[in-house]
């Protein structure tokens, strides 16, 4: 039976024009936040099974690709359960591996540390449009920094950043997981159930308000609670001034400080932003890592029609790893969504240097072969992109193909220079 030709099911293959833009973006991204200070590190793809298993993780927990123990370590025989055959697995999001890292380097690091990661993750989900089993991942965290101000560094890197590819017109959702708590705490909900009122919140975009209503009604939740619950985002729809209005009806059941910092986030991004973005209050905005502690945001594209990339405050994780706790904040472009955002509008990446093509007829002497590799080096010396290749026999069909791949000027040699 023939080999299969197709990747495995939601990894693909990135043909040259499409890695040329990536390669690209990689070389924005790191500029870019390399002037805000963020610094390159890297993580094993591989992590312990423990970490990724730790439910900090929310729904992406169920969708590890698992890494069977190996040599005399996997005896399936006597194993009685999955902790008996697993180990490891391949990490999900880069943030539980930036974790690990921190909590095994701080000593080794600055105070705050501004981390920039960028890699590959894998979940088992089930592939979409801009959604695949393997994908790139672009963090940027502030570990160490227990203001806001890592709020306002991480959204202004983040737009600065989105601006630069050339993206227009999009939001910033931001939110509190305080102010969603003091929500449910505000309607009566018990606190052991405001994990699965969340769950439902967080489709609000996909199944509206009526269909939130219906599904908190169907888990079994008192309608005096869902009312009073849904009544708060109809006042905040009818306000000037949502989160002051917010804060307002809540009363004790937001701390001031929430309201306070959040405003000086938003206030601060506003006035200093140098990308065409929207900063928008969005008390629906719940996102699904339960590692999130405050702080939550989320950009919204017009042309995806979802999100692409988010993050938020996660004060509690390095604690899980250290026994003490470290106030960490991090944003994550959906890398993969921008790439394929760039594709379907036909970007093409600015300054490029000029692509020149030798073709060379096979049997050209040897003499004559390294005068045309040494004209292509001092080529090359001037910053042009030189590729050498044999002539094939369709020439024109060749040519097409390069010229596909940026190529514009051609030269053809010949082993009878009279050709």
């Amino acid at each position: 039976m023939a080999l299969s030709k197709k990747p495995v099911t939601g990894m693909k293959d990135i043909l040259p024009e499409e890695m040329q833009i990536r390669d690209y973006v990689i070389s924005v991204i790191k500029e870019t936040y390399g002037a805000f200070g963020f610094t390159s590190i890297e993580t094993p793809c591989v992590e312990n099974i423990a970490n990724l298993s730790n439910k900090q993780g929310g729904e992406n927990e169920k969708l590890i690709f698992k890494i069977l123990k190996r040599g005399e370590k996997l005896n399936l025989e006597t194993a009685k359960s999955e902790q008996d055959l697993v180990d490891g697995g391949l990490r999900y999001d880069l943030t539980v591996p930036l974790v690990r890292f921190y909590s095994n380097h701080a000593n080794e690091l600055p105070s705050p540390f501004k981390a920039l990661q960028m890699g590959n993750v894998w979940r088992a989900d089930r592939p979409q449009r801009g959604r695949y089993r393997q994908f790139m991942q672009c963090d940027i965290d502030i570990l160490g920094e227990p203001s806001n101000l890592a709020e306002i560094e991480l959204i202004l890197a983040t737009t600065t950043t989105l601006g630069r590819l050339g993206f227009k017109g999009f939001q910033i959702r931001i939110n509190e997981r305080r102010i969603l708590k003091a929500m449910a705490a505000y309607s009566g909900f018990d606190e052991e159930a405001y994990d699965s009122v969340f769950i439902t919140l967080d489709k609000m975009d996909k199944i509206g308000f009526e269909g939130v209503e219906a599904e908190l009604l169907g888990n079994g939740f008192v309608k005096e609670s869902v009312d009073k619950y849904l009544a708060l985002f109809k006042g905040i729809g009818e306000a000037g001034e949502p989160l002051v209005y917010l804060a307002d009806e809540l009363g004790d059941f937001l701390e001031e400080e929430v309201k306070t910092s959040l405003q000086e986030i938003m206030e601060s991004v506003r006035a200093t932003k140098c990308s065409d973005f929207e900063l928008v209050f969005d008390p629906s905005l719940v996102r699904g890592m339960s590692y999130y502690t405050g702080t939550i945001f989320e950009i919204a594209m017009p042309e995806f029609g979802g999100s692409c990339g988010g993050g938020g405050r996660y004060d509690k994780m390095v604690g899980k790893f250290t026994g003490n706790d470290v106030p960490a904040c991090g944003f994550s472009i959906g890398f993969e969504r921008i790439i394929l955002l760039l594709m379907e509008s036909g970007f093409k990446v600015p300054s490029q240097p000029e692509k020149v093509a030798y073709l060379l007829e096979k049997g050209l002497p040897g003499e004559e072969l390294c005068k045309v590799i040494a004209r292509a080096q001092e080529e090359r010396k001037e910053g042009k992109q030189v590729l050498v290749v044999r002539m094939n026999k369709n020439k024109k069909f060749q040519k097409e193909q390069l010229s596909k791949e940026g190529y514009t000027r051609f030269q053809e040699f010949y082993k009878n220079p009279l050709k």
